[in-house]
């Protein structure tokens, strides 16, 4: 491999000669060989508009001569039109606070800028990563302000995803609200309900958490981009701060702005924490219901198999005719990889010390993981599971007549110990509490029938 030698202030080191990348990405690749994963496109991308912002800031502000700025923003261009991709290498967990992505990034646009001005990669005397591309800014505030970024662009993905599902719930949930079924609290008989109306609880569960989702954007608008090293925008000109949020907007459509306290912004990482947070909630529900498909599907012959989950591939290496809930078997996974993500992005928010937290770059990683994992399988899981759901009606009415839960309807026109003891006596003999009730007599089967009226009995209709 030809190379190239550069030089920082820890002295000379030779670098592969067609990398865009330079000195200190190539000491990343030697001090952080950990997981093998790189950054995630969308940081990459938030980064670069980052520093696209920063060029015509300064063009506009007389930081930079016009031709360099406008080198810097062609390298930018090109890594945002998806080229370089394979430039960006410092793997996911790196130094402390994300200089050596920062360096990265650098790098590769000096380098792309100064192949755009005709002179050779690595001269640095021309146009510096550090002096040029970096100009006015440190890891300090860029890093935390890609993480807003690109959670805010993931989010615009997302969003519409969770939107699809809910509505996919409230579909379902029309579709199965006249059939009544036996209800079940602590996976017992209890009294009835619509499968409707389990749907639409699951929906609207969703619905809550999606709207917990939502809640966290605001704060994400607030970039900590103008800081500096610290917050108090050592180094950068007059008018930065305002100039470069308002080419950030612009370039973003997000309607982003500076926050009252900079400090503040770079201590705290609790906009990131609450958005992963969040996620974890999202996920509780969704693992709540893929267990509840699992357990409603269960069968075909020995299960509840109230319900019937689409048949997307064959169950079984050895019993044919098999068909495993698979979709609902992946969705869980994605929860419990979300819920120790927002573990670890718990345990390095909290790392903070002092003016920074030098943990960002483990937090976005697990966060843009999980976006990304939900943001991929969500609407597979809706199109393939929720959509394609088929109900058993009489099975589900089987159960609900059979239930011991009728006793409970029956309280309030035989008494409690009366239902009680009907309750028991149809566990015992396998006889149905409504035959019991007409064996005996104690209803004639006209009240019967307006008591156990399934609208009256599942609250969509009058109590009496």
């Amino acid at each position: 491999m030809k190379m190239r030698e550069e030089q920082d202030s820890l002295g000379k080191k030779e670098v592969p000669r067609e990398s865009y990348y330079g000195i200190q990405t190539a000491r990343a690749l030697e001090n952080f060989p950990v997981t093998g994963l790189r950054a995630h496109p969308v940081f990459i991308r938030a980064y670069v508009l980052i520093k696209k912002a920063a060029a015509l800031t300064h063009e506009k502000l007389g930081g930079l001569d016009a031709e360099s700025a406008r080198a810097i923003v062609a390298a930018a261009d090109e890594v945002l039109a998806g080229k370089h991709a394979d430039q960006f290498v410092v793997d996911v967990i790196q130094a402390g606070a994300g200089t050596s992505f920062n360096m990265n990034v650098n790098e590769v646009l000096a380098n792309r800028a100064l192949e755009i001005l005709g002179e050779e990669r690595g001269r640095y005397d021309r146009l510096s990563p550090n002096d040029h591309v970096n100009r006015s800014q440190s890891t300090n505030d860029t890093f935390p302000t890609a993480m807003h970024l690109a959670a805010l662009l993931l989010l615009e993905e997302l969003t519409p995803v969770l939107e699809a599902l809910v509505a996919a719930f409230e579909q379902k949930a029309q579709e199965f609200s006249e059939i009544i079924k036996s209800g079940r609290t602590h996976l017992q008989d209890a009294v009835p309900v619509t499968l409707g109306q389990e749907f639409a609880a699951y929906g609207g569960g969703l619905r809550k958490a999606t709207e917990r989702v939502e809640l966290c954007r605001p704060s994400l608008l607030e970039l900590a981009i103008g800081g500096s090293a610290t917050g108090t925008g050592l180094n950068a000109p007059s008018g930065y701060r305002e100039e470069i949020v308002r080419q950030l907007a612009a370039l973003t459509a997000l309607a982003v702005t500076s926050p009252s306290d900079l400090r503040e912004a770079m201590q705290s990482r609790a906009a990131i924490t609450a958005l992963s947070a969040a996620l974890r909630g999202l996920c509780v529900e969704l693992t709540r219901v893929a267990n509840d498909f699992r357990l409603l599907s269960s069968g075909p012959r020995t299960g509840l198999a109230e319900i019937r989950l689409p048949a997307v591939q064959p169950g079984s290496s050895i019993m044919p005719g098999k068909v495993n809930p698979v979709m609902a078997e992946c969705l869980n996974m994605v929860c419990f990889q979300v819920m120790g993500n927002d573990t670890v992005v718990a345990l390095a928010s909290q790392a903070g010390q002092l003016e920074l937290n030098v943990m960002m770059p483990v937090m976005i990683h697990n966060l843009l993981q999980s976006m990304e994992m939900l943001k991929n399988f969500l609407p597979v899981f809706t199109e393939r599971c929720v959509m394609g759901i088929t109900a058993d009606p009489d099975r589900c009415r089987r159960y609900f007549e059979g239930s011991v839960g009728l006793a409970t309807i029956l309280n309030t026109h035989i008494g409690y110990l009366a239902a009680a003891e009907l309750a028991k006596e149809s566990e015992a003999s396998g006889v149905s509490v409504r035959d019991l009730i007409l064996q005996r007599g104690l209803l004639t089967s006209e009240q019967l029938e307006r008591i156990l009226d399934p609208a009256r009995i599942t609250g969509r209709g009058p109590a009496d």
